[in-house]
This record gives structure tokens, sequence and C-alpha cells, in this order.
């Protein structure tokens, strides 16, 4: 989870730096979208035909039928013989991650409305705390207390 302290010279530069967060996030949304929908379609295919070879008898070779394996090496999964099933599952997955980076970009811009009051803040420095790029601490330092 990666932190990091930003400095802007006003609320707005804030926004938009948030509203600049908030397009990317919608663009790449919108590519998986697509990438899931012509995903989506082979992904059935398959899954129904797994469900029909795995009511067949299984042949006596050796050998497992079912090909598909996965190892772990350090923590990261590894499918082997990967197919448009697995595929389907990691673009949904990455869909919600950024789902709910877009809702959390959101919620951090609803809750900076209430610093608009603050108006012209020259002679003040806003550090803000952010953690994977999303507002949760806002510091407001005069010049004196630096």
């Amino acid at each position: 989870m990666s932190i990091s302290i930003k400095t802007y010279n006003s609320i707005e530069e804030i926004k938009e730096n948030l509203d600049k967060r908030i397009s990317e996030t919608e663009n790449i949304l919108g590519s998986y979208l697509l990438q899931l929908d012509k995903t989506r379609a082979l992904a059935e295919k398959i899954k129904k035909i797994q469900g029909i070879v795995s009511k067949l008898p299984e042949k006596k070779n050796g050998r497992r039928e079912n090909s598909e394996e996965d190892i772990t090496l350090n923590g990261i999964k590894i499918i082997l013989d990967a197919n448009q099933v697995h595929e389907m599952a990691a673009i949904e997955n990455a869909v919600r991650s950024n789902q709910e980076y877009l809702m959390r970009l959101h919620e951090a811009v609803e809750a900076l409305k209430p610093l608009d009051q603050l108006g012209d803040v020259d002679g003040m420095e806003i550090l803000v705390v952010e953690k994977q790029g999303i507002p949760e601490k806002v510091l407001l330092k005069t010049s004196g207390s630096l």
C-alpha cells in the first residue's frame, strides 16, 4: 500500500488532481469493460464445454485429464494452460478493483467540498497524505509553522 505526501498550492489543485485520476480510472475501466465483453462470450462457451467434458468417463492413461495447474511462486499465482475463463476472472477482478477505486476518488472529492469555504489560501502550504493516490489527511500550514 503506497503512502505519499504531496504539497499543493490550493484546494482547487487537489480537486483537479482528483478529477484527473477519476478521468484516467474511468478510461481504464471502460477499456476493461470492453475487454470483458469480448472475453465473456468465449469464456461461457468454454465453461459449457468443460461441463460436458467433465461428465465423460476419464481416460486411464495415468495423466490428468484436466491440464489446468496453478503454481504459487513467492505469493504470485501462475496458471498454466490458462484460457478465457481465467482471463475473464482476471478482468472481472480488475473491473471490481477500479470501480472501488473510482468510488473512493469520488468520496474524496465530496469530502473536500467543505474546504472550498477557505477561499484563497495564500501564505499557507497544503500537505496531503495520500494512500494510493487518495487523500487521507490534509495539513494546512501557515508559513510561520514551517
